[in-house]
């Protein structure tokens, strides 16, 4: 493993510890954990998340790629900021997938598709609403959300990949919170040593460059990124891609000059910004549903 995965882990672990500490989960949650959605016990495990007071309803969808640079984190370390999304009236799965550098890329776009077809199966079981399947991701979790939505839509970019994603199946819209699209700096050049199979080779960027595989029918987004956010001149690129392939959007910038707020803020469910954020991204994936 290299230095900068080493540091990742060090430093997120010491960051997420010291935001998670004393939560609890609440009340109003319904939760069921440790589904096995995979063959792989360890890596390829989910939660599902409800509302208390909605047993028996059917309930829209959100499901979370947890963020890590590709080679940290898991649902555990996403637990509650995706059970406060539930609490807005969403059934949410929260999965854990397989990481860099024990697993090359496309493993974690193999394993998202695995749970869209978990959470297609097991629809009834769990009153999850199909026609309202709705995906956020923040970090590395927002660029494996941005490139499986293109293996969704983009027929061209799918061949690209030996697993075959679900047929006719694309989201609702998706949020895609503080996220990296195209690989630019050295530090995160170092982590593709560990992610990518070539080790970031020109074919391999272009690969995992977001914003190149976008297309007319990729689904609505809601694009956030905060003042603070190391990655907040990443969005810029995939707002103009949108823009030009006409597919409709909404960019949030969080934070001003008084108030810097910093990569993935929205993670802190204390925080009055991060309730702002959640509330916004919510709204706009409830004004897409149709009954």
């Amino acid at each position: 493993m290299s230095e900068a995965s080493d540091r990742i882990r060090a430093d997120f672990k010491r960051s997420d510890d010291k935001r998670d500490a004393g939560l609890k989960t609440p009340d109003d949650i319904v939760r069921f954990d440790d589904i096995c959605y995979g063959d792989d016990k360890k890596w390829q495990i989910l939660d599902v998340y409800r509302p208390r007071d909605s047993e028996g309803v059917v309930l829209p969808v959100i499901v979370s790629i947890h963020g890590g640079g590709w080679v940290y984190g898991d649902k555990e370390r996403y637990q509650f900021y995706c059970m406060n999304l539930a609490e807005r009236g969403f059934a949410v799965v929260n999965f854990t997938y397989r990481l860099a550098p024990d697993f090359k890329f496309p493993a974690p776009l193999e394993d998202t598709d695995l749970v869209i077809r978990w959470i297609l199966a097991h629809a009834d079981e769990y009153k999850m609403d199909v026609n309202n399947i709705f995906a956020v991701g923040d970090s590395a979790g927002a660029h494996i959300l941005g490139l499986y939505t293109s293996i969704l839509t983009n027929p061209d970019y799918a061949s690209n990949f030996s697993f075959k994603a679900v047929e006719g199946f694309v989201f609702k819209a998706i949020g895609l919170n503080c996220g990296a699209y195209k690989i630019l700096d050295q530090g995160s050049m170092n982590l593709m040593d560990d992610y990518l199979p070539d080790r970031g080779s020109d074919r391999e960027l272009e690969l995992i460059y977001v914003s190149s595989h976008i297309r007319s029918n990729y689904p609505p987004v809601f694009l956030m990124t905060a003042t603070g956010d190391f990655l907040n001149n990443q969005p810029y690129m995939m707002a103009e891609k949108l823009t030009e392939v006409r597919v409709p959007f909404v960019y949030r910038l969080y934070g001003d000059k008084n108030h810097r707020l910093d990569h993935v803020f929205h993670c802190d469910i204390r925080s009055e910004y991060a309730k702002k954020c959640n509330d916004d991204e919510c709204n706009f994936f409830k004004s897409l549903i149709k009954e």
